[in-house]
């Protein structure tokens, strides 16, 4: 049985809040949740490395961390899953609660430590875009899948394929096993931590951090071809403009962009 640690991080403000989950996200932490000015992440005991932890605090922080058994951040993280709503287009539940009423399209997640429920403002900006936008027999690429929710919701708006990838092997049984639960049947996951030689398709998905969509800009920009669309979040507000400025020197520009909780999510269409 493999265990977590939990890092308890204490910020002196909600920005430092920010910034960290936005670091930790490059240190392979699969889960954040955070209360006011207090953060808690979660990662692999096998993967934490307190010397990479401490690099990373160049804002006044303190924190302590903790070992978590694998059964119980299973049990924890089911009864903190609730169901969330993104405006009337799209629901995300877990199994045991009802279906979500009154949008088009409902959305079953298993809460595991995948990332990707909805919950996190990134994931919703996603989402948000993605209604923006026609899926209907397009070939779409979701890198960074996590828990596969925005490949499945892509197939259920009318994808004729679906390209899920992931470096992580939790995320890919995660990602194949809510596949699986929403009945969809056009979605291939494969385990790879890059995008070189993949096949063009008609719209990317990529909701992973800063650090990874700018050193994979021109490799995102020769997967697609004129008039595709680029659905990207994963970074905070103030690194919007060298998202866009890297972005457009590969070939695209912006359509729109929406913020939450600081963080920020572009739509981006291939000229």
């Amino acid at each position: 049985m493999k265990n977590f640690i939990q890092v308890e991080i204490y910020c002196d403000s909600i920005e430092a809040v920010e910034i960290t989950i936005a670091d930790l996200s490059e240190l392979d932490y699969y889960a954040f949740e955070q209360i006011e000015n207090t953060l808690l992440a979660f990662i692999k005991e096998d993967d934490f490395n307190e010397e990479k932890l401490k690099e990373i605090f160049f804002l006044p922080t303190t924190y302590k961390y903790s070992v978590i058994p694998e059964r119980n951040w299973n049990k924890e993280w089911e009864s903190d899953f609730k169901p969330i709503r993104i405006n009337n287009f799209a629901g995300i539940r877990a199994s045991f609660h009802q279906p979500i009423e009154n949008v088009v399209y409902d959305i079953v997640i298993t809460p595991k430590m995948s990332f990707g429920t909805g919950h996190h403002a990134t994931t919703f900006l996603m989402i948000v875009l993605m209604e923006k936008i026609t899926f209907k027999n397009k070939t779409v690429l979701d890198f960074g899948t996590g828990t596969g929710v925005l490949a499945i919701l892509a197939e259920k708006m009318g994808a004729a394929s679906v390209l899920a990838v992931d470096y992580d092997e939790w995320s890919i049984h995660n990602a194949l096993e809510n596949i699986e639960t929403n009945k969809c049947k056009n979605i291939i996951v494969e385990k790879r931590d890059n995008i070189i030689g993949l096949s063009c398709v008609d719209i990317i998905l990529a909701n992973i951090n800063l650090n990874v969509l700018l050193a994979n800009a021109k490799e995102l920009s020769a997967l697609v071809i004129a008039g595709s669309f680029l659905i990207l979040s994963g970074f905070l507000e103030q690194d919007e403009s060298a998202i866009i400025s890297t972005f457009e020197k590969n070939g695209f520009s912006k359509k729109e962009g929406f913020e939450k909780e600081g963080w920020i999510a572009l739509l981006l269409k291939k000229l």
